[in-house]
């Protein structure tokens, strides 16, 4: 093992996009022998990792095509990390400059929306980095070598991508790399810590820094709509993109934040109907000759976003000023009985509630087609047409001859 990766470090300083002769080297131990060598070692890793060995996920990429300045090889639960772009994996990763590899805890770098990978922003990568790292510290306390920074020299944005998504990793200098022994008890390690990670991911219905459960499945419910082909739920809820709430999960959300608004007016002298089962709105509020049209969005997440119907939008534009918005963010939802209990959450209102139109965005459209418009059925009338009257006898010029000439 560590002669193989010796071998990768000594190949990047000779780096290039092409596949040259030392890239096409490179790319075997990372595709193949590194991988292979893991493999031999599956049962060790997969206990490590607490799944079964057919659903240990080992690979290495370099590159499709262009050759990549920092190949990878990693070790996951491919159900919960189905791709490299997504969910949290293991990795060896090769700084650009050959000097050192990482054993690396990190993330992919994009959220599946339903239609499309959307890149993460830095930011959000550390918001799941900070929400990882305190779920690892009990364990972490008992080694001295890791580091939450990496550094892998890389020249390239896609090679400076990893940094940023690192949780927690082990550093091996090229001059100083351990026997095999100690490398896959070091990788045993980690993939300690990323079981750990899994198990929390399972529980929790929403991880800082990604987006909304609510505007996920919005985007993946309009995706299914428009016919795009989609990726298919985990076993958990989760494909490594982001849990799906159930029905019964968005209802006590839903309960919670509404009973949430109501303690909240009431307590300000307002008299609190809920019309949410018959009207565009939620909460029906009167003082004296006050009337105020009050709608709530629950979520589990920071409340940086919510779904609007488009006669959400257009009933409370017809009432503003008299409106308001009020978001129920950070809402704990336990899953772990026979129905899910929601409790908590933070009270934010806006009112009145002005909606302008760059604080909306466009997750679906609804198209008008030609189908249905006058010349689209003038081209179906004729095809009709031509089908009554059955198909057309080929002129005499252009029969086939009956038998040889």
């Amino acid at each position: 093992m560590d002669d193989l990766l010796s071998k990768v470090l000594d190949l990047q300083g000779a780096w290039t996009a092409q596949n040259t002769e030392e890239m096409q080297k490179r790319g075997v131990c990372i595709r193949q022998e590194i991988p292979d060598l893991l493999r031999e070692q599956s049962a060790g890793l997969a206990e490590a990792l607490g799944v079964t060995r057919d659903m240990l996920g080992i690979e290495g990429r370099d590159g499709t095509g262009l050759k990549t300045e920092v190949p990878w090889v990693r070790v996951c639960d491919p159900v919960m990390s189905p791709s490299a772009t997504t969910g949290w994996y293991v990795v060896y990763l090769f700084s650009g400059t050959g000097d050192r590899v990482y054993l690396s805890l990190n993330q992919g770098t994009t959220v599946w929306t339903g239609g499309d990978f959307k890149a993460r922003r830095i930011e959000d990568l550390r918001a799941r980095v900070g929400w990882a790292r305190p779920l690892l510290a009990e364990k972490m306390a008992t080694r001295t070598d890791l580091c939450e920074e990496i550094r892998l020299d890389a020249r390239t944005p896609l090679g400076r991508g990893y940094e940023p998504g690192n949780v927690v990793a082990i550093e091996y200098s090229r001059e100083a790399l351990p026997a095999q022994e100690r490398l896959l008890a070091d990788l045993c390690y980690m993939l300690g810590l990323l079981q750990t990670v899994y198990a929390a991911e399972r529980l929790t219905p929403h991880i800082p820094g990604d987006p909304s459960p609510e505007v996920l499945e919005a985007e993946r419910s309009a995706a299914a709509t428009a016919g795009r082909r989609g990726r298919g739920a985990s076993r958990t809820g989760r494909s490594g993109q982001g849990y799906r709430l159930t029905s019964a999960e968005r209802q006590a959300i839903e309960r919670r934040s509404v009973n949430v608004a109501s303690a909240f007016f009431a307590a300000q002298g307002w008299k609190v109907q809920d019309v949410g089962t018959r009207e565009s709105f939620d909460l029906l509020l009167k003082r004296g000759d006050e009337r105020l049209h009050v709608e709530v969005k629950g979520t589990t997440s920071a409340g940086h976003d919510v779904i609007l119907t488009r006669a959400e939008v257009e009933k409370q534009r017809k009432y503003y000023p008299a409106n308001a918005l009020v978001v129920v963010h950070s809402i704990h939802l336990d899953r772990t009985g026979v129905e899910p209990v929601a409790s908590g959450g933070n009270l934010h209102c806006t009112s009145p509630w002005k909606i302008a139109d760059e604080d909306l965005s466009v997750i679906s459209y609804a198209y008008r087609t030609a189908v249905g418009r006058d010349d689209g059925d003038a081209e179906v009338q004729s095809a009709l047409e031509v089908l009554k009257k059955g198909p057309r006898r080929a002129s005499p010029a252009l029969q086939a001859p009956a038998g040889p000439q």
